[in-house]
This record gives C-alpha cells, sequence and structure tokens, in this order.
C-alpha cells in the first residue's frame, strides 16, 4: 500500500508557485498546455530549443534570443553549441535584478553581521572591476580567490565576471598542495587572498599558505591581500601588506574596493564563453578544471533557482557552503531572480553562535525563505538531538534544501518532526560538473520519504542498465541523453577534449554517464543511492582518489595504500582507508594520527578516513590498476563472483581482507 506523502501543496502553494506563473506564460505566449509537471518534463527534454528559448524569454533576458536554433543542429554530446550569435553578461544580469531588499545578508564567526543592500554592493563591484581592468584583467583572464564565503568573495566574484574575465575559487580550509594543483592549471594573473578566518572559536592564520601560492603560480601578476582574521587598520594587517609587497605586486583590499566614484560597467562575451573554473576529481592525476560559459550558467540558475527552488524578489535564501563547493555558485545565482543572499561562515555548530542552533539561529534572524544545508549537516542535527523548532518558529521559511549526499527517509522525517510540518523539503542531486541539479524540486508537487521530487527540466536524465538501456523502477547508472547548456564548454588545458570524453563518455558513447546509481520511480521522482564510481563525495565535495593517495603515501612508513568510500542510501558516510606499511612498521597509532595529519594538512579535515585498517597489500589488475570499484562493491555486500573477476587480478588473495571486512559491515 503507497505510503502518504509528507508534504503536500496546498492550491494556494501551487497557485503562487513561479512553476505554474511561467505554465500560465508558455500558454499565454506559445499555446502549449501541459496536463502534469511530468508532461512539462517530456517537452523540455524533447524539444530542447523551443524549451531553452522560452527560459530565456521568460526571464527576460536583455535583448532577447538571437534568431536561429537555441541548440545549433545536429546538438550531440559533446561539443553542442548553444544560442551562437548571442553575447550577453552574468553580472549585468545580477544587477538588473536590484530592488529594495538587500543584496546580501551575511555572518560570520570572525566579523560582525553585515547587511549589503545593492547600491553598496554595485559600489563596490565598480571599484574592484576598476582596479582589475587597471591591472590588465580583460576577456578571457582568469582571477582566483583563496577566499571563505563571505562578501569580499561574492564582490570579486562579479567584478571578475563583469570584465569577462575568469573566475576560480578555493575554500581556505584547503592546504596549499591541493590549492597548487587546482590554481596552476589555469595560471591566473590576479590572487585575491584571506589573511585567515575562525572556525569553531580557533582563529586559522593562512600567510604561509598564500606565500606558498604566490610563490608556485604561474604568471601571477598581483596578490589582493583580504583582511578579514584581522582589522584592515591592524598592525598585523600592515606588517602583512609590507612582506606581501616584498615579494610582489600587492594590493589591499580596502582600498581596492573603496572607490565611490567608479562606473560599472559591463563587457558582453558570446553565449558560450567561460565564466569559472570549478574543479572535480578523478581517480588519477590533477583535479579536472570543468570550465562552464557564462550563458550556460546563466541560463541554468535562472531556472534552477527561478522555477525549481522557487524563488523571486523578497526571498532570502541560504545554503551552507564554501566557496569550494558549487552550491557557492548556485547560492549565488539567487541574485540572478532578485532574492536575497544570505551567507554564512563559520562552524555550523560554532559555540559563539549558538551551538547546533547557530544555522537555525541565522534563518531565524534573517527571516530566510529557502534554507539548504548538506545531507551530512542534517544527519548531525538528527544524531545531536537537536530540534530547532524548539528555539525558532521560522514563520518565514517555505522551503529547506538538502543535497550533497542521499538523504534517507529518517532524514526527510526528522526535517518534518523537528524543523517545521509546513515546510516544502526540496531533496536536490546533481554535480559539480555541470553545477546544477539533475533531479530535485518542485514547488507544485507532494514529497515522499526518501524520494527526490521528479527529474529537472531540460535535464533527460534516465537509470541505464549494463546494456545501456533505459530502465524504469530499478536501480541504473545516471545518465543524460540530451545536452545541457551548464555542461562544460571543455576542460581547461584539454585541447582535443580527451579528459573531458573520458570523463562522462567512455561508457555510453554520445551519452553523459555521471557516476551516480539512481532509480527513477513509477511517479517520476527518483531515489540516489550513491556513487557508482570510485570517486569520494564528503559532504557534497567531490575529491578524486589519487589525491588522497598523494597525501597517504608521503607518510613515512606508508608503502601502499586504497581508500573507498562507502557512501549508500540509508547509512552513514564511511570513508575507510586501508594502508600497507613498510616492512618492519606497524599499522599503530602513531602511523594513524601522521595520516590523518597529512591528509589534514595537504586536504582538508573534510577528507579525514573514518577508520584506517593495516592490510598486507592492495588488490591490483594485471596491468597494476588498484581495484577501487570492485572493493568498493564487496565492502557493500555484493558477492565476490560478481563483484571482480579474479582472473584479471595480479594478486586474488589480496580481497580475502575485504571479503572479512564485508562480513563485520553486514552484521
Amino acid at each position: 500500500m503507497p505510503t502518504p506523502p509528507l508534504w503536500t501543496p496546498t492550491a494556494e502553494d501551487v497557485a503562487r508557485a513561479r512553476l505554474t506563473d511561467y505554465q500560465r506564460w508558455l500558454a499565454r505566449e506559445r499555446g502549449l498546455t501541459f496536463a502534469s509537471y511530468d508532461a512539462l518534463w517530456r517537452w523540455s527534454v524533447t524539444d530542447l530549443d523551443a524549451f531553452w528559448r522560452s527560459i530565456w524569454d521568460y526571464f527576460a533576458l536583455d535583448g532577447g534570443a538571437p534568431p536561429g536554433p537555441a541548440l545549433t543542429p545536429p546538438g550531440t554530446m559533446p561539443g553542442a553549441r548553444w544560442f551562437e550569435g548571442a553575447t550577453l553578461n552574468y553580472a549585468e544580469r545580477v544587477f538588473a535584478m536590484a530592488n529594495a531588499h538587500p543584496a546580501l545578508l551575511f555572518r560570520s564567526e570572525t566579523t560582525p553581521d553585515q547587511t549589503v543592500s545593492w547600491e553598496a554592493l554595485r559600489a563596490a563591484v565598480a571599484s574592484v572591476a576598476s582596479e582589475l581592468r587597471a591591472l590588465g584583467v580583460s576577456a578571457g583572464d582568469r582571477v582566483a580567490a583563496y577566499l571563505p564565503n563571505t562578501p569580499h568573495a561574492l564582490i570579486a566574484f562579479l567584478a571578475t565576471a563583469s570584465l569577462g574575465a575568469i573566475w576560480s575559487s578555493c575554500s581556505p580550509d584547503i592546504g596549499a598542495v591541493s590549492v597548487i594543483d587546482r590554481f596552476s592549471q589555469i595560471a591566473p594573473k590576479v590572487l585575491f587572498a584571506i589573511d585567515g578566518y575562525v572556525y569553531n572559536g580557533k582563529p586559522f592564520d593562512r600567510a604561509e599558505v598564500v606565500d606558498a601560492l604566490g610563490d608556485a603560480l604561474p604568471g601571477l601578476e598581483a596578490v589582493v591581500h583580504v583582511p578579514y582574521l584581522h582589522a584592515p587598520a591592524s598592525p598585523a594587517t600592515r606588517a602583512r601588506l609590507e612582506a606581501l609587497g616584498g615579494r610582489r605586486r600587492t594590493l589591499d583590499w580596502t582600498a581596492m574596493a573603496g572607490h565611490t566614484d567608479a562606473a560599472l560597467t559591463f563587457t558582453r562575451v558570446p553565449f558560450d564563453h567561460p565564466l569559472w573554473v570549478l574543479y572535480s576529481s578523478g581517480t588519477t592525476g590533477l583535479p579536472k578544471p570543468i570550465t562552464q560559459s557564462q550563458g550556460g550558467i546563466l541560463l541554468e540558475h535562472l531556472k534552477q533557482c527561478g522555477l525549481h527552488l522557487d524563488l523571486s524578489p523578497g526571498d532570502r535564501f541560504f545554503w551552507f557552503t564554501t566557496t569550494g563547493w558549487m552550491m557557492w555558485n548556485l547560492l549565488i545565482g539567487g541574485l540572478l531572480v532578485g532574492a536575497t543572499v544570505v551567507a554564512y561562515d563559520g562552524s555550523p555548530a560554532a559555540a559563539a553562535l549558538g551551538g547546533m542552533s547557530a544555522l537555525w539561529k541565522l534563518a531565524a534572524d534573517t527571516g530566510v525563505t529557502c534554507f539548504g544545508a548538506s545531507a551530512a549537516y542534517i544527519a548531525a542535527c538528527m544524531k545531536a538531538g537537536y530540534r530547532p523548532t524548539s528555539e525558532y518558529p521560522l514563520p518565514a521559511l517555505r522551503c529547506v534544501g538538502s543535497t550533497g549526499s542521499p538523504l534517507p527517509p529518517e532524514g526527510f522525517a526528522w526535517v518534518y518532526d523537528a524543523v517545521k510540518t509546513d515546510v516544502w523539503l526540496a531533496s536536490i542531486s546533481g554535480g559539480t560538473d555541470v553545477c546544477t541539479a539533475f533531479v530535485g524540486g518542485v514547488p507544485t508537487l507532494p514529497v515522499h520519504a526518501g524520494e527526490i521530487q521528479a527529474r529537472c527540466l531540460g535535464a533527460d536524465v534516465q537509470a541505464f542498465d549494463e546494456a545501456g538501456q533505459p530502465i524504469s523502477d530499478a536501480v541504473g547508472e545516471l545518465v543524460l541523453t540530451r545536452p545541457m547548456p551548464s555542461m562544460p564548454v571543455f576542460f581547461w588545458n584539454d585541447p582535443d577534449m580527451r579528459r573531458y570524453r573520458d570523463s562522462y563518455f567512455d561508457v555510453y558513447p554520445g551519452v553523459w554517464r555521471h557516476g551516480d546509481w539512481v532509480r527513477i520511480t513509477p511517479r517520476g521522482g527518483a531515489v540516489i543511492y550513491g556513487r557508482s564510481d570510485s570517486t569520494i563525495n564528503r559532504q557534497g565535495v567531490r575529491i578524486g582518489t589519487s589525491e588522497i593517495y598523494r597525501a597517504v603515501e608521503a607518510v613515512d612508513g606508508v608503502q601502499d595504500s586504497l581508500i573507498i568510500d562507502l557512501e549508500m542510501l540509508g547509512r552513514p558516510s564511511y570513508l575507510a582507508l586501508f594502508v600497507v606499511p613498510q616492512p618492519g612498521i606497524a599499522v599503530d597509532d602513531a602511523l594513524r594520527e601522521a595520516i590523518r595529519a597529512r591528509i589534514r594538512a595537504t586536504l582538508s579535515a573534510r577528507q579525514l578516513p573514518d577508520d584506517i585498517f593495516e592490510i598486507a597489500e592492495v588488490p591490483r589488475t594485471l596491468n597494476g590498476k588498484k581495484m577501487e570499484v570492485p572493493i568498493k562493491k564487496i565492502l557493500l555486500g555484493q558477492p565476490v563472483e560478481k563483484a571482480v573477476s579474479q582472473g584479471s587480478m595480479a594478486n586474488p588473495a589480496a580481497l580475502d581482507a575485504f571479503t572479512a571486512l564485508a562480513r563485520r559491515l553486514a552484521r
């Protein structure tokens, strides 16, 4: 017997939703009517040209869509070309949505609360853009940022985008080696760098990391010092500016953002001109420098923020994120539809800001209407026994968003029991690779426990079986059979697109394979069952195993290693590290701590394993490749004979340790 939904939108909810307004617009302007969301979705993935042109026109992008097709024939992947001949600018659209509400509300462990008006945001962006222009930054140049989720990051990004330059950011909780691995690939001309930050009451100075970045990045011409841990006029800031100035050209953020007479102008660029470079790691090599376009992101985030998250001027949009996660990029996309962005920097359980109540207090204090966080954060609230409703009624809250990993049914139940009974829970899933969700929230549909509401408009998500055929109500590979505008235009430094093709199209030619297990339910919803490959997903941030191996195998006493992420629906995230010690060495507490310290220093605390096991050898193929995916399948309970062909192994006996562990995990 079907279980009843946890939440059903009222007739008033449906009538006021922007998705309903869009459907009314389609009927009025295009003569198109749809009896259900599913019918609308099917049209959106069947007639891509008409759908994406309608998004351009409905959201009134300046100048209207250019003549000619939205998707240039034949529209195959990779290499689909969109809106050829169109020119636009992301930052120009942002400021076209200025209104009487604040542009940004900000809370931090490091500084007092801030409210930034649209007027103040425009003035700061104009000032920073003028200084970047004076440094010689123009369309196509790269600007990197080692910044937390602060107003500085938003201002610097919009200034960069206004010039047609290309943005890339890393969160300052990431160590120097990992940041260099990312930024060195794109050779930025300018680096915005924070002095430090406070996390859970503890200050972290980043001067040594910034110096290492400056020395390692090829072609870097200037560093912009952003005082945050220390006051702008403090002796520490003055000393740091002097030290930086002795190494390379250095600008002071306070002066850079303080001009009041700068005019903000916008460089319009072609639709496929790069907007930013994000990073997502594979199993080998450096992190993938995923390059997404101004036009593709602009259209996709208008659709996602406007129709799927139901944001409009007057809404207050919060997502707990850092600048190193794509949710920061989606969060600031709220400005594209005129919503107020609510940003937070610090621990989600900062003692000085209320402990486990910190983010919920922020929501109450700022009147957040859409509150987003990772599934891991919701699980942490559950584990702590915390109930926001006992402290904060949250009358303005209409939507709770969850992403980063699968949210189990218990997480859904907690939201309706401990947060608010009358709230729309928008569980979403997508990826850095497209900087959006493939499956997600629909404000006009019911919410069922453990199930994402629907496939997003314009995203032709299917579940494929091993033969590459679509299946229904069964677990298969999540694929997209038609292109989306926010797919990468290329990977940086991948001129023949070989790495791009190998990342998404090596299994099903012409079909995007994302690397997740998914089941499409009979009512059109989706259930994500975790990664189908060996990429690690920690709190929504994906990192390649190669980065873990570089860190672990540099530790004295470690000979070899294997890392397995056992993310799976209904289970806590579990990251297991298997270590082969050097002869005569034991994997004892001291070695375990040395490994954790190395990971924390070179990557971040987010990538720390839950357990470290000693093994005699790493299972390898005949050509020496670590067998990550087969071992993951074994640990998740798949019989050995189905998970791996032992005839293709160099050392079949190495499986014994993992089959024994699988039996323990199953108990």
